[in-house]
């Protein structure tokens, strides 16, 4: 696929600089006003509601029905690529892929395995044990897993009991699942040795429940490793009778799980367990852009949100199939196309300014993670990445907060802007709860001080109210949406940061502050940085 191209760096004036920038804050917000690199934050006037009208116009288009819901690798993605390839070059970008022969357009191949096979069988002394072959689904992500008559160790929660590699190795942990959902302590069991994992659906999840994430997080790059373990799931109701034929009972072994001292116990059960995936390839593409700086060798600003979406999600027969993903996140794709002509239409600035529109975010982060690994420049001459992800969700005059606050050393220049834009930033680390599920995550995980600044995080109850109602379903669309004030003051604000950065003199990275906090410091917020599984990294 290929779009518009060519250079439009002539539309970028060289302003020069005026007046100094003083180092106290109260003078610096006056300084920057002076210069143009910022300004203080209007009122809602002619200029708020004119940006809210562009914001508005961007979303009809790329959530209505006839974007089909934005899916990888569908006529959904031409249409949305080139309506945004065509509205970034009439800004004045020029291609950031860095790539001639593939401008514009970042090639991303993706696999999605989808769930074929699906067999348990239980023994006993040698006999089959029956039990409701539906109450049991064995998940992989490779081609074909297999496990043969393994005995069955029953571990609780999986937390509290020091599980060794050879208590576990050759057996299936038989797991209660409790109200867990991110498999931190399946893959725990996993690297330690289990033949698979069995886990029993006590909590609110469901097999259903089970089966549509599987579904959507089915997704990994075509050069990305999968492991060929299997994960297994079986209804409560579904393993008591399952284990009633061997003399056992749920509940009493429910009781000793949550008893101190508890002690993994080997059941007298047998198990075989078989999972197959059909594999389909999907080429797909990130839309990357860049406005040229006066001086590249001082490093670039990332500023990237996800264009993708579900495409058709509900079940046949809905009345409404099409999940149009107005907020989540064609208003973060309309956000970050007004950044970019927000910051064309100043002076031009020390930096290049690149702009990413990714793919595969709702499938892993997957096209930032293909980015990250094939980037236009190297990673680390990236001083910021500022990640825009579902910002119309809170009304004008929210308070920002950061996602990935404390993990970077970009916080206090980031509060800097914020004094001199007269806006509030939250004081606490809260909104770090999803830092993992947006695709600034995985920038962070090579390196690149990657943060969140929005409003749509700066009151949690509202954006929770977000995802328990419209988020991934047809009623996230243009019909439904509602006032942009929020989005508005993220545009601002993210349109200050990028002058802020852009501009050698006013921010000048050491070689630690390009670095994101420790692993221990990063843990000290909840969050740990490393590898993960395709679903832990799924919105």
């Amino acid at each position: 696929m290929r779009g518009h191209t060519g250079n439009k760096g002539q539309y970028f004036g060289s302003t020069a600089r005026r007046g100094l920038r003083a180092l106290a804050v109260a003078v610096l917000a006056a300084a920057l006003t002076a210069s143009g690199s910022l300004s203080a934050r209007p009122r809602i006037d002619k200029d708020s509601r004119d940006i809210e009208a562009r914001l508005l116009a961007d979303i009809r288009v790329l959530a209505s029905d006839d974007f089909d819901g934005r899916k990888p690798g569908t006529k959904g993605e031409t249409k949305t690529l080139h309506y945004l390839g065509k509205e970034w070059f009439d800004i004045g970008l020029v291609s950031g892929t860095n790539d001639p022969g593939n401008e514009w357009f970042a090639p991303v191949t993706l696999l999605v395995r989808e769930p074929a096979v699906s067999t348990a069988r239980f023994w006993r002394k040698g006999r089959a044990v029956p039990f409701d072959r539906k109450s049991v689904l064995a998940l992989t992500w490779g081609k074909r897993a297999m496990v043969s008559s393994a005995p069955l160790l029953f571990v609780g929660h999986g937390q509290g009991a020091e599980l060794t590699r050879a208590e576990l190795a050759g057996r299936v942990a038989l797991l209660l699942d409790g109200d867990g959902t991110d498999g931190s302590r399946q893959n725990m069991l996993l690297q330690k040795g289990a033949a698979a994992v069995l886990t029993v659906l006590d909590g609110h999840r469901t097999l259903a429940d089970v089966a549509a994430r599987r579904e959507r997080s089915g997704y990994a790059l075509a050069d990305e490793g999968l492991d060929s373990d299997i994960e297994a799931y079986a209804t409560r109701e579904g393993v008591t009778e399952l284990l009633a034929h061997a003399g056992l009972s749920l509940q009493k072994l429910e009781a000793k799980a949550a008893a101190p001292g508890f002690v993994p116990r080997v059941l007298d059960i047998a198990v075989s367990l078989e999972a197959t995936t059909t594999e389909t390839t999907i080429h797909t593409h990130n839309l990357i852009g860049k406005l040229p700086g006066r001086d590249p060798s001082q490093g670039a600003v990332l500023f990237l949100a996800h264009w993708d979406h579900f495409g058709e999600c509900a079940a046949a027969g809905a009345p409404d199939r099409i999940c149009n993903g107005a907020v989540d996140n064609a208003s973060g794709v309309a956000a970050l196309t007004e950044v970019a002509r927000q910051l064309a239409r100043g002076p031009q600035l020390d930096r290049d300014i690149y702009f990413m529109a990714t793919t595969g975010e709702e499938s892993g982060l997957l096209g930032a993670h293909a980015f990250a690994d094939n980037p236009p420049i190297p990673l680390d001459r990236f001083v910021a990445a500022f990640n825009i992800d579902s910002p119309a969700i809170a009304p004008h005059g929210t308070p920002f907060a950061i996602v990935g606050r404390g993990m970077t050393a970009l916080d206090p220049e980031i509060e800097k802007v914020a004094k001199a834009q007269k806006v509030k930033i939250v004081q606490n680390n809260d909104a770090n709860e999803y830092v993992r599920r947006q695709d600034g995550w995985a920038l962070l995980q090579h390196d690149v001080p990657a943060v969140m600044v929005t409003t749509a995080y700066g009151e949690l109850s509202r954006l929770r109210a977000f995802f328990e109602g419209p988020y991934h379903r047809p009623i996230d669309d243009v019909a439904h949406l509602g006032p942009l004030g929020g989005a508005a003051d993220d545009t601002r604000m993210l349109t200050a940061l990028g002058r802020w950065f852009g501009d050698a003199q006013s921010y000048s990275p050491t070689t630690s502050d390009s670095v994101p906090a420790s692993p221990a410091t990063a843990a000290a917020t909840g969050i740990a940085i490393g590898a993960s599984t395709p679903a832990a990294n799924a919105k």
